[in-house]
């Protein structure tokens, strides 16, 4: 396969112009030279393992990092100095390089979107500095006096207007007022002001008069204003000295009597931040830090939840009144005790006891925990228990009723109280931080500020609104700052990793994206191409790995690299517009683009006999769904991101059916709903097929977790080598000792700790990487030892073992039917992206010979990641293979290739967030298309047309 640009043609371009990569050989790349022109939307695509991810990330990528370390000093660079120049004759024209690959989720507690997208960072920063505090008591405005703002006071009054300046006398180090009032002789003051009355300090002494409230006389002037109505100097420089001595001696207060022809009247000043008798916190970064022990709520610590009284615990079953035993903790003979007051007197205080809990009212709701002179309350209830916790029954029976509930002091903001106090345009930063996305950001479009803070507060406005609207822009208007990172779905963690790199929008740049649109409903794809078109606008260079249809589609260039994967990838297949002809058979994704290649419509869909039925499913944004689940058939779950499809099957559908076989290995409690019905008799296991690796080692790989390592040893211990030297199967394992490189313990490599940097993994030198020592190489079947055949790709290793060895080919065979051929049998589990894992995982079923064949039910979440439409369409004849064998597959997925070959879908939505949670319709794809004013019938009705 030749190059689409001879290298003569590329010697002569410009680097200002293009980005210019002459005969790459990185992984399987086959001396590939390309051209990208800058400041253009460019698409790298191909089949999955023909090396798009080795040109884009190993290549071009790699080469801009590089580059960036050759920058530094050589101190900075003995420590990075070990990074390899990739194989290639040369990059020019290489811009500064900002990645933004697949890593879709983080499980730390404390990350919520508002941290990871860094609003909330502009934000706390917005509050230092232009926030107002407000007292919860009066509502007042908190702020301290000054000087300036007392000596400005008294020039308000009218020209003659007599004042004082007083400050109150506070006894200090246990000594008495006497030894106070004769301290102040001592300081030179003469005069205190004791009720209504100014006395001297020494008629005071010698009366012997015993005196508690005693002001200090600082200063007494007559307001003096010049001819323009202006204060005197001479008065003013006199008044600001006697206030501040009055600060200074009144521990920050200051009191001014005006003597007017009224009377008298006294205004307190106080340099101290306080209103209405409290001492508030003065606005800084920490205060509104919620991984800071000063900004952490008291009672959360700065976690959002406690431990408290689970109400869902409480009320396990809301479909029974009162009366039929709804209160789960009052249900044994002895705590009935607190049942029947409730039942003798609820007619009393019209309590409809043999009401349902769901259709009570939130009155009669509250009441149950608050109680009345008739009964005790649960909230008192569970007191009484804690108090009695010195016994174990009520320590076990306390905890079977305790979960993490929303903390009522910060309201889940994991803010301390007062940080709600600071205010800015009436909003504390509280209120928020609770808002969806679209709300804030009408927020802060339209927010009122004075002339000072508008001037302070204009950088950190433009930062925030240009982040809000990139969170808008990918369609992410539904969140709140204050969701937790740990509980989005991919597609949502995905774009908020891709908002905030965007967020910066740097210029002159090269911006690298692996697949943005995992996760994405189309309806989201087209928002997602807008954001990097705009990207580019900016003058960047936007470089995408990329299988969606819709973003080649709007891409200026495709670089199609192939023709397959793995030792028949590693070509430049084609580069050019997508609208470009060529001949059937050039490129497969030309072909599909173009039509010539497509995956078949079911010509007819199964039916189903039994199901099964969640009923009142109300978690996160759930709106009291009741979904029917088919049985036998292949069912998609789809919708918009954040439309609920996740936690209708991987927070209340799997958890549930786990626990109900007996297995319980999600480790999860089940979502909020009422119960699950129908034929749950079919079900005997239940299988989650998600992108979470399948091992987090080197030493864990496909061959391993599809059970056809043990084969493969034991052949090699067959050997005649292996026998005559009595070496066991275990001798041709990496995990223990015997007949792995002891020098690097079977890892193929060392690795050297760097200290405050990240560690460097070098070959190791005993094995050169073939992680077994040299006289267990020594032993081969057909020329090759074992480390030979752990190095083959699935392809190599079925062509080699397919003819000698067919139970083992047989147990391999699984890994190609799902269209992971390209990859290594002995490829470490920690370097295979979320979607090959996924598909390793499925191989494992596939080749399993499961005992419960027809009576499995397999969930798979988005298993198109990561895969062109060739491997699409091996995947659904993997898939579809289950049910062929009576097994249930249920899919959540967004790809339309996937979603019209489904016998059955459930389409949630209308939108995500709150306006998600419901029920739009469930039925056969032909039925779908018929919808009117439906995201996903539209763009089926595309794909199916």
């Amino acid at each position: 396969m030749k190059n689409t640009i001879s290298e003569a043609d590329l010697d002569r371009l410009d680097p200002k112009e293009y980005i210019i990569i002459k005969r790459a050989r990185v992984n399987n790349l086959k001396n590939v030279s390309v051209a990208i022109k800058r400041n253009t939307l460019t698409v790298v695509t191909g089949l999955s393992g023909s090396g798009k991810s080795s040109l884009a990330f190993d290549t071009l990528y790699a080469e801009g990092q590089r580059m960036y370390v050759e920058s530094l000093s050589s101190y900075a660079r003995q420590f990075l100095g070990r990074m390899e120049k990739p194989e290639v004759d040369y990059i020019r024209g290489i811009s500064p390089a900002i990645a933004i690959d697949q890593k879709v989720s983080t499980r730390n507690s404390r990350s919520t979107v508002g941290t990871s997208t860094e609003i909330y960072d502009y934000m706390k920063l917005l509050f230092a500095r232009i926030g107002e505090t407000f007292s919860p008591i009066s509502g007042e405005k908190v702020s301290k006096d000054t000087v300036t703002d007392v000596v400005n006071h008294i020039f308000s009054y009218p020209e003659g207007t007599r004042v004082m300046v007083l400050s109150p006398l506070i006894p200090k180090d246990d000594r008495s007022m006497k030894q106070e009032l004769e301290l102040l002789l001592k300081k030179g003051f003469n005069r205190v002001v004791v009720g209504a009355d100014t006395v001297q300090i020494e008629d005071l002494l010698s009366s012997g008069t015993e005196v508690e409230e005693v002001k200090i006389l600082v200063d007494r002037a007559v307001v003096n204003l010049d001819e323009e109505g202006s204060p005197r100097e001479d008065t003013q420089f006199r008044l600001s000295d006697s206030v501040q001595t009055a600060f200074f001696e009144g521990n920050g207060t200051c009191e001014i009597e005006i003597r007017t022809e009224e009377g008298r009247k006294i205004v307190a000043f106080s340099d101290r931040f306080e209103r209405d008798g409290i001492q508030f916190e003065e606005p800084s970064i920490n205060l509104f830090t919620f991984n800071n022990p000063y900004g952490a709520c008291r009672r959360c610590e700065g976690f959002g939840s406690v431990l408290g009284l689970d109400p869902e615990l409480v009320f396990p079953d809301k479909k029974l009144s009162v009366f039929e035993g709804a209160i789960a903790p009052w249900r044994s003979e002895k705590m009935g005790e607190f049942l029947q007051p409730l039942i003798r007197n609820g007619i009393r205080f019209d309590f409809p006891i043999h009401r349902a809990i769901k259709d009570l009212d939130p009155e009669q709701y509250q009441l149950l925990w608050d109680g009345n002179e008739y009964f005790t309350g649960l909230t008192d209830f569970f007191k009484h228990l804690e108090e009695q916790s010195y016994k174990i029954q009520y320590r076990v029976m306390l905890s079977r009723y305790r979960g993490r509930t929303v903390c009522p002091d910060c309201r889940g903001s994991r803010l301390r109280k007062d940080a709600s106090y600071v205010k800015v345009n009436g909003k504390s930063i509280v209120d928020l931080v609770l808002l969806p996305i679209d709300e804030l950001a009408e927020f802060f479009k339209d927010i009122q500020l004075n002339p000072y803070q508008e001037k302070v507060a204009k950088r950190i406005l433009i930062e925030i609104n240009n982040r809000l609207d990139f969170m808008q822009r990918v369609g992410l208007g539904y969140l709140t700052l204050n969701r937790l990172s740990k509980t989005l779905s991919g597609g949502e963690s995905q774009r908020i990793r891709l908002a905030t790199s965007l967020g910066s929008a740097l210029v002159g740049s090269m911006y690298i994206l692996d697949e943005p649109s995992i996760g994405l409903h189309p309806r989201d794809t087209e928002r997602l191409v807008s954001v990097l078109k705009s990207l580019r606008d900016l003058g960047n260079t936007v470089i995408v790995v990329e299988h969606e249809e819709e973003v080649m589609k709007a891409s200026d260039d495709i670089i199609d690299i192939g023709p397959d994967a793995g030792v028949n990838g590693g070509n430049l297949v084609f580069q050019g517009p997508w609208t470009t002809q060529a001949a059937p058979g050039t490129s497969h994704t030309l072909d599909f683009l173009h039509g010539h290649e497509t995956i078949p419509t079911p010509l007819h869909r199964r039916k189903f006999l039994d199901f099964l039925s969640i009923n009142g499913a109300r978690e996160n944004n759930l709106k009291n769904l009741d979904v029917k689940i088919p049985l036998g058939i292949f069912t998609v779950v789809t919708g918009v991101s954040g439309s609920g499809k996740s936690t209708l099957i991987r927070k209340i559908l799997y958890p549930v059916l786990d626990r109900l076989v007996g297995e319980s290995r999600s480790g999860e409690d089940p979502g909020k709903y009422d119960e699950l019905t129908g034929s749950v008799s079919r079900i005997s296991q239940v299988e989650m097929v998600d992108q979470d690796p399948i091992g987090k080692s080197s030493r864990s790989n496909p061959i391993t977790y599809i059970k056809a390592y043990d084969t493969l040893r034991a052949l090699m211990a067959d050997q005649p080598l292996a026998k005559q030297r009595d070496y066991k199967p275990a001798h041709f394992s990496f995990n223990v000792d015997g007949g792995r490189c002891e020098a690097c313990q079977g890892e193929g490599y060392q690795t050297i700790e760097m200290q405050f940097m990240a560690d460097v993994k070098l070959l190791c030198e005993s094995c050169g990487g073939k992680r077994f020592k040299k006289e267990i190489l020594d032993v081969t079947y057909l020329d090759k030892n074992i480390s030979d055949i752990l190095g083959m790709s699935v392809d190599e290793a079925l062509n080699f073992f397919r003819e000698t060895q067919p139970k083992l080919a047989e147990k391999i065979q699984p890994l190609q039917d799902v269209g992971l051929g390209y990859i290594g049998l002995g490829q470490a589990s920690n370097t295979l992206s979320g979607g090959e894992a996924q598909r390793v995982k499925l191989a494992y079923f596939l080749g399993k010979g499961n005992a419960e064949k027809g009576k499995t039910l397999f969930i798979f979440d988005e298993p198109t990641t990561g895969l062109h439409f060739s491997d699409i369409h091996k995947l659904l004849k993997a898939m579809n293979a289950l049910v062929d064998q009576g097994d249930t597959v249920v899919v959540i997925e967004h790809n339309m290739e996937v979603i019209k070959c489904a016998d059955w879908i459930i389409d949630m939505g209308p939108e995500g967030g709150e306006k998600g949670g419901f029920l739009c319709f469930e039925g056969t794809p032909e039925e779908m298309i018929q919808l009117e004013n439906n995201h996903t019938a539209r763009f089926l009705k595309e794909k199916m047309s």
